[in-house]
């Protein structure tokens, strides 16, 4: 820990010298170019193996080396094939490089970089694509990740047994390489801003139109964080159509000779539909409780950490759920927890009792296991005509991601599934998956942002009527086919887009126009979306669209062959392979392998393999291409279960093991994180009841900044004191906190119902005084009362 800078056991120079990331947006899909430059010092070769991260949802499409002037790109073969001829160019003193991705999650790929000459350098270019997420304010969100977590691998679930991850941490900000960032956006509308966690120089327009622009990092910026950019467009939920030509190498009736379409649908529903909040539903909440949730939810030591910010989100969810629905909610770690046996109705009673429950969860059940947890949750029964609604909130740090989202897959029709990934780092696989699969809504939480209102946002998904009997109807021109690359449609929300990949084989001499139709039942009324597209494959797109049809056929493959309770398909596995071998993109069976045969003669001297310490982000984290540190057993998959490394001085009990999911940061006491004062709005919301009401009492005087004397006194005569404790805290919502709207809406309307249904005569005298004792000008019309 006294090391300065990112060193070897043996205190030698880690060989990564510089990252240069170019990212290209076109519309909502991305193309990722990234450059790193190695030099080995040592006078003896260098192996060194990398594990980093990237989107769960990328298609590593490139893989080059250029060693001196020799310039070498990769082939994609088959995995064990490929590991074979690494082995066999290492044992021959050749160099060779191999990028492979995790068999168990796709957003863990490892890369070995074998015989680095004494003195030699080398760069490694790095290509994928990815698609873009819609956020809940329309911004879609890329992610370039600085930070992989650990994932937590239990005794006896695969891997090495008994081996463990041994690390040596030392701080981010010491981090001896640079990074670089540039992004180019280009889109048929508008580019109105980019947004970044990062500091950014200022977004220079490149037409009049503003349909492209550029932006790039402000210098200086050092790498020890997910770099996030948030791009806006005009009109941004326009429908679009993108056909892109087959490469021309490639033979026609094959996914990349045949021209692939892009269809990205925003269906509109109607506003008497959308203004309307379901009263009914199954809400089950799960929550992460393993010993990574006490890490801080950003690296400033200062902030609450996981577990507290999580806490009070399940606050604000609890309150805002409508009377008459059904709740219950689980906790896991090595373990599992419930609440109640099974769902409860909401009401005074079982509120009170879950919040009460909800305030003593600590990070305390050690690893990350959430297979079993959704095991009991599938296991129970449906309640008729409450739709279940799961909402799982995890900083991700699961080893089994695949096995995980084929079961909330092979479950989907019994429920949605919206999930929040809680801090850097979070796995993308398995966020964006569960959502996928669950027919749901993925939202991250990292750096300073509120966890808060991107819960809420999936909270009004939830309470959506659900789209039923969703159906794809394809009308193209006598002499051209469809084959769907997608899996279908099931899920369908106002304001979310959904992509369709489809590869379009034939011509017609008759027409130059296809459409697809979108036809889905809401609230028991039917309802349809059409898109007509060209024909005509655009200019100059290259690949990418390809690709990622490739990339999502791809993994619905794999999650079919996962399928632990049908049979394994010998097929399926080949069908994956020759997709990816192909199409180029990287699959769980394969991997990008490289051999520099040069002039033939071997390279002189013993190899040495480098075990590289890993920075430290807040808990155990491992930067983007910091190289892992294995024994001589170890796996890319061997997340492994670490020993006990410091104990929770907060904590009356003390941590007797610590996972690798865990914060093990050396021989160390864990730092010090300042307790913030409790948020005056949370104050507020945790004195809510069930049915939507105040209590008039001390604590709620103090959340407004009155004492209960100014309150009391202040009543009008006629006015019974729930109603004046109510009318209050409805004043003092839409006075002081219309900035955070999104986050109390649902409670608010809550309250409003109880008010009207007290049918008071004195409402407008009430909201008077409210106004008058807070010092506050607001309409009673506002108040929607």
């Amino acid at each position: 820990m006294n090391c300065c800078g990112l060193l070897t056991a043996q205190k030698e120079p880690v060989p990564l010298k510089s990252i240069e990331v170019e990212l290209e947006v076109r519309d909502h899909v991305a193309t990722v170019v990234s450059t790193l430059t190695y030099e080995n010092k040592e006078d003896k070769p260098v192996e060194a193996v990398f594990v980093f991260p990237l989107p769960g949802d990328a298609a590593v499409c490139h893989f080059s080396a250029k060693i001196g002037q020799t310039q070498i790109v990769a082939e994609v073969k088959e995995k064990q094939q490929a590991r074979e001829e690494y082995d066999d160019a290492l044992s021959s003193g050749q160099q060779a490089f191999l990028l492979e991705e995790s068999e168990q999650s796709p957003d863990i790929f490892t890369l070995s970089v074998g015989s680095l000459p004494p003195g030699e350098s080398a760069s490694i270019r790095l290509e994928y694509v990815t698609e873009l997420a819609v956020q809940a304010d329309d911004g879609l969100r890329f992610c370039l990740p600085a930070v992989l977590n650990p994932r937590y691998q239990p005794q006896g679930s695969g891997g090495s047994e008994g081996a463990s991850v041994q690390v040596t941490s030392v701080p981010a900000s010491l981090v001896p390489y640079s990074l670089s960032f540039s992004a180019r956006v280009s889109s048929p509308r508008p580019v109105s801003k980019v947004e970044s966690n990062c500091s950014l120089d200022p977004l220079q327009h490149l037409n009049t139109e503003q349909t492209q622009a550029t932006v790039k990092l402000a210098a200086g910026h050092k790498f020890d964080r997910d770099v996030e950019l948030l791009i806006y467009y005009k009109d941004a939920h326009q429908p679009t159509a993108v056909v892109e030509a087959g490469q021309t190498t490639a033979k026609t009736g094959t996914l990349m000779g045949d021209p692939v379409v892009m269809l990205s649908l925003y269906p509109e529903f109607p506003q008497s539909v959308m203004s309307s909040v379901a009263s009914c539903g199954e809400f089950v909440f799960l929550l992460d409780r393993s010993g990574s949730m006490d890490c801080p939810t950003d690296d400033s030591m200062q902030e609450a950490t996981r577990i507290c910010s999580a806490r009070d989100t399940l606050l604000l969810l609890l309150k805002s759920l409508p009377m008459g629905c059904y709740f219950n909610i689980y906790s896991f770690g090595d373990t599992y927890e419930h609440i109640f046996p099974k769902s409860v109705e909401y009401c005074e009673k079982t509120l009170e009792e879950a919040v009460k429950k909800v305030e003593e969860m600590a990070a305390d059940l050690g690893g990350t296991e959430i297979l079993e947890s959704l095991k009991h949750i599938y296991s129970q029964p449906c309640i008729p005509n409450q739709p279940r609604q799961l909402f799982v909130f995890t900083d991700g740090e699961v080893f089994n991601t695949k096995e995980v989202i084929n079961l909330v897959k092979k479950n989907s029709g019994s429920h949605r599934c919206f999930s929040f990934g809680i801090g850097e780092g979070a796995s993308s696989a398995l966020i964006n998956g569960l959502a996928k699969e669950g027919g749901g809504h993925a939202q991250f939480i990292t750096g300073t942002d509120r966890m808060q209102p991107k819960v809420m946002q999936s909270l009004r998904f939830a309470l959506q009527p659900a789209v039923e009997d969703i159906s794809v109807t394809w009308d193209l021109p006598k002499g051209v086919s469809v084959t769907v690359l997608s899996p279908p449609i099931t899920a369908v929300f106002q304001g979310q887009r959904s992509l369709l990949y489809a590869q379009l084989t034939g011509q017609s001499s008759e027409a130059s126009e296809g459409s697809v139709m979108v036809k889905y039942s809401l609230a028991g009324h039917p309802s349809q979306s059409q898109l007509h597209f060209s024909l005509k494959p655009a200019e100059d797109t290259g690949l990418t669209v390809h690709r990622l049809g490739a990339r999502t056929l791809i993994r619905s493959l794999e999650m079919e062959e996962k399928d632990d309770e049908a049979p394994q398909d010998e097929g399926v596995k080949e069908r994956v392979v020759e997709l990816s071998v192909q199409s180029g993109v990287s699959s769980s069976y394969t991997a990008f392998i490289v051999v520099n045969k040069g002039n033939g003669e071997p390279i002189e001297g013993p190899l040495v393999r480098r075990n590289i310490p890993t920075s430290m982000l807040g808990g155990m984290m491992y930067s983007l291409c910091d190289i892992m540190v294995f024994d001589d057993s170890s796996t890319c998959e061997d997340f492994q279960y670490c020993e006990p490394m410091w104990r929770n001085k907060d904590a009356s009990e003390e941590y007797t093991r610590i996972s690798s999911d865990e914060a093990c940061l050396g021989n160390v006491e864990a730092p010090t994180i300042k307790k913030p004062p409790r948020d005056p709005l949370l104050q507020l919301v945790s004195l809510q009841k069930a049915s939507g009401y105040w209590l008039l009492d001390p604590a709620l005087a103090a959340a407004l900044g009155k004492t209960s004397e100014e309150v009391d006194k202040t009543k009008p005569p006629a006015v019974n004191q729930e109603m004046w404790a109510t009318v209050l805290a409805l004043i003092w919502l839409y006075s002081f906190k219309m900035d955070a709207k999104e986050e109390w809406e649902l409670l608010a309307m809550k309250a409003v119902s109880w008010l009207r249904a007290q049918n008071a005569p004195c409402v407008a005298e009430c909201v008077e005084a409210g106004k008058a004792l807070l010092g506050c000008e607001v309409q009673k019309d506002f108040l929607g009362l």
